[in-house]
């Protein structure tokens, strides 16, 4: 669907009709899908939303209702209680509403003007005090008008093919010492096929959710005395995590990077140095050592800068590439903890170069295509994203010029097409973000690609050049996965828990179907796990049938049921899930078939 339906004129629309009355023209808004329609069906759907709970909860006083990557909300409050089952009420008003075809009108009003308006509105007030400006915009269709900067839709009558996704408690600006506030979330689109296609996206993403999935199959869990955000893995999901840690260190090796390891815990005088403490110190944790104060580190950068300055440095040795898989901690607010997809404690697939500003080209040459080859054998999708230097940031404009033009000559020399991040980048450089796309079509943050001069400068690292003359190295943050926490998570519902034979945490059950079996069983699990895989025997008192469900409840890859037959002839009968078949294999067939299996994927 898609159709001019105004033009945009300052912050507000105006449709073509009013338009023509007025003499007026402006930029044209066109109804569809794209990005700029999107945000603003979206807005516009917020303040029916609003109308829809005003009418139906009159007491209702309304906070926020931004546009967010995953659709819309409005936080307020009212005296009813509200729950999930509310939502169909709710969306229903909204239907009758739009029906009514109520123009959206914009007006602008003083500061004096609007504080005396919403004198008796401790939200509106609230809302007012956050902005700085002397005047307010005020957006109204039919009897309810809220502040907003806009721009809206001309019409309620465009507003057809929404949903509400779901209800939750959100504190006032943030703010965790505030009020709570009822927050509702809610989707729209421009046509009701696209948002049907959405919403069976939902549907499968909740059969994906890796927190269901990863009780099921016993991969991790989280323990209330343990403390929040803080993840338990379990045997299972620390076999998934090793088996990419294997790989990727294998991938390591093969170019030249070092292993090394940092403290987990320094004082907080590097952490002042690194620029950390006055831009990053309300997410870390801190404590008190000996009346000297400490900061658990949010990143294994610095540990690496102490790596590097333990030797005197000369231009033959770079670039220097370290490596490590650091643990990590930040300070995470409860209400944004998620599964493993966001945590207060987690693990890197950290890496630092340490190289010459001449070198910076190839090395995030061959990092993109380090970053390639782990996307293919995992079947991801992805795109990249330059984001550029923040408005809280560190260094002289100089050095991100060099650094940001670095990273914009390395992604055309490989040909890959990039949208651009303004203001995205870390506050010590630009960055490449690494985003991918699962089997269901959702975009995930990854890994990231981070050129840092100012690091170098404040640590003052120097290496000798051919001159003898000593220069200041460029550093490169490198992390391809992310995390494995998060990276885990995402593989977790790409896969929908059926991994891959070569990560699968148990890629073979073994089912003796007697106890004379037993023997030659654990032989067989011997030889599979010295060939790299894992297989689990499954010998508890219970029917063969029970048996081989549970194996398939924890999707494993392939179910061995051993009886007299297949233990006298060397002939194993396979299930196989993955190919959806049984069949038969010599023994000696099955365990060079497994051996390949293990050996055919590498980064």
């Amino acid at each position: 669907m898609s159709e001019i339906i105004g033009f945009k004129v300052g912050e507000e629309i105006i449709d073509t009709q009013t338009a023509q009355e007025r003499g007026l023209s402006g930029e044209e808004i066109i109804f569809d899908n794209s990005i700029e329609s999107l945000s603003i069906i979206r807005h516009s759907c917020a303040h029916l939303m609003a109308q829809a709970i005003k009418e139906l909860y009159p007491d209702a006083k309304f906070f926020v209702g931004p546009v967010v990557d995953e659709g819309f909300y409005y936080d307020f409050k009212t005296t009813s209680k509200i729950s999930e089952e509310d939502l169909p009420k709710i969306e229903k008003q909204m239907k009758e509403i739009a029906k009514k075809k109520l123009p959206i009108n914009k007006s602008v009003m003083s500061r004096q003007e609007a504080m005396e308006k919403f004198k008796n509105d401790e939200l509106k007030q609230a809302v007012m005090s956050r902005i700085t400006s002397d005047s307010f915009g005020i957006y109204s269709q039919g009897d309810f008008e809220d502040l907003c900067r806009g721009p809206h839709l001309p019409n309620t009558r465009f507003l057809h093919s929404f949903k509400l996704t779901k209800l939750a408690g959100a504190y006032l600006g943030g703010d965790e010492k505030a009020e709570m506030l009822i927050r509702i979330y809610g989707i729209a689109f421009a046509d009701k096929e696209t948002l049907n296609a959405y919403l069976t996206q939902i549907e499968e993403a909740k059969k994906r959710d890796h927190r269901k999935i990863g009780t099921e199959m016993g991969l991790f869990t989280f323990d209330e005395e343990v403390g929040a955000g803080l993840p338990i893995w379990l045997p299972k999901g620390a076999r998934l995590r090793r088996r990419i840690e294997e790989l990727l260190t294998k991938a390591l090796m093969i170019r030249d990077y070092e292993p090394v390891r940092g403290p987990e815990i320094l004082k907080s005088s590097v952490w002042k140095i690194s620029g950390h403490y006055d831009n990053y110190g309300e997410n870390m944790y801190f404590t008190t050592i000996d009346d000297v104060e400490y900061g658990i580190k949010p990143m294994n950068c610095v540990g690496h800068v102490k790596v590097y300055q333990s030797s005197i440095r000369s231009y033959r040795e770079l670039p220097l590439r370290f490596y490590e898989y650091g643990v990590v901690h930040r300070h995470e607010k409860s209400g944004v903890l998620h599964g493993l997809l966001r945590v207060r404690e987690f693990t890197q697939d950290d890496a630092h170069i340490f190289c010459r500003p001449e070198q910076i080209k190839a090395e995030v040459s061959n990092i993109i295509a380090f970053t390639d080859s782990i996307m293919q054998a995992f079947g991801f999708h992805y795109e990249m994203e330059l984001a550029t230097r923040p408005e809280k940031s560190i260094g002289e404009d100089r050095v991100w010029e060099v650094a940001t033009q670095a990273l914009v000559d390395a992604l055309q020399e490989h040909k890959i097409s990039y949208k651009i991040d303004e203001g995205g980048g870390a506050f010590y450089g630009p960055k490449i973000d690494i985003k991918i796309t699962d089997a269901i079509g959702r975009k995930w943050q990854c890994g990231t690609v981070q050129i840092d001069m100012n690091l170098p400068h404040r640590f003052m690292l120097e290496y000798v050049d051919e001159n003898n003359q000593m220069q200041e190295p460029v550093m490169i943050h490198r992390a391809i996965l992310g995390s494995f926490e998060r990276f885990s998570a995402i593989l977790t519902e790409h896969f929908g828990g059926e991994f891959p034979f070569f990560i699968a945490p148990t890629q073979i059950v073994l089912i003796p179907i007697s106890e004379n079996q037993h023997a030659y069983t654990e032989e067989l699990r011997k030889q599979i796990i010295a060939l790299g895989a894992y297989a689990e025997v499954m010998d508890k008192n219970e029917t063969l049938n029970k048996k081989i469900r549970n194996a398939e409840k924890q999707r494993v890859p392939m179910i061995l049921v051993i009886g007299e037959k297949e233990q006298q002839s060397g002939t194993l009968a396979i299930r196989d899930r993955r190919e959806k078949s049984q069949y038969e294999m010599k023994e000696s067939e099955f365990l060079n078939m497994v051996e390949k299996k293990m050996r055919e994927v590498s980064f």
